[in-house]
């Protein structure tokens, strides 16, 4: 499980192409250190395996299904990335409830920068849109964020300074595709009132 809150800035270094999965390196000093093979690292929100560990990178498979159903599949050498390392048992929940396992992606469609912060309107896919509500957590290329404002087919967040510098959507630009994660709780809810409702 993870939070939502990035660890660091990493780095594509590399990008294998096996067919039906991509292998990946990327670096990242805080991440990596006392990482092992098979620890879970968060990728863009993407909850992914360490194969092989060395220095201060890491290797991880990515397979069809996770290349279909993320944004994984455009980053090349280069591309910056929002690592994160799984949440200890005991400590602060930071953001929220992230299971690093993407339910879609969104487009950026505008951003609107004012004098401290920055306000982002993303693209949400009609599946997702009964999950996402006003003041709720959604979590965004694997940062927990507060929706301001949910519309049936997109929603806005607000950014800090911190969040500009420190991560992936300090730079995404109209037409970047970003992974979204919807609440769990959510989904939960409403596979257990739909239950109720078979049962009556």
């Amino acid at each position: 499980m993870f939070t939502g809150i990035v660890e660091e800035l990493g780095e594509v270094t590399a990008v294998e192409n096996l067919g039906d999965s991509s292998r990946f390196r990327l670096r990242g000093p805080v991440v990596t250190k006392g990482a092992r093979h098979g620890d879970s690292i968060a990728v863009n929100g993407v909850c992914l395996t360490v194969v092989e560990h060395a220095g201060d990178e890491f290797t991880a498979d990515v397979m069809a299904e996770t290349l279909h159903r993320s944004a994984l599949g455009a980053l090349t050498v280069g591309s910056r990335v929002n690592l994160e390392r799984p949440t200890a048992v005991g400590a602060r929940l930071g953001g929220h409830i992230v299971q690093g396992h993407v339910d879609g992606t969104g487009e950026i469609l505008a951003r609107e920068p004012s004098e401290h912060w920055e306000i982002v309107r993303i693209s949400l896919p009609a599946d997702l849109a009964r999950y996402v509500v006003e003041k709720g957590s959604i979590t965004v290329d694997g940062i927990s964020l507060t929706v301001v404002d949910a519309g049936p087919d997109h929603f806005t967040v607000s950014l800090i300074p911190t969040t500009l510098a420190l991560t992936t959507l300090g730079n995404k630009q109209r037409g970047d595709l970003v992974n979204l994660e919807v609440d769990i709780i959510a989904k939960y809810v409403e596979r257990l009132l739909a239950g109720q409702e078979a049962g009556k």
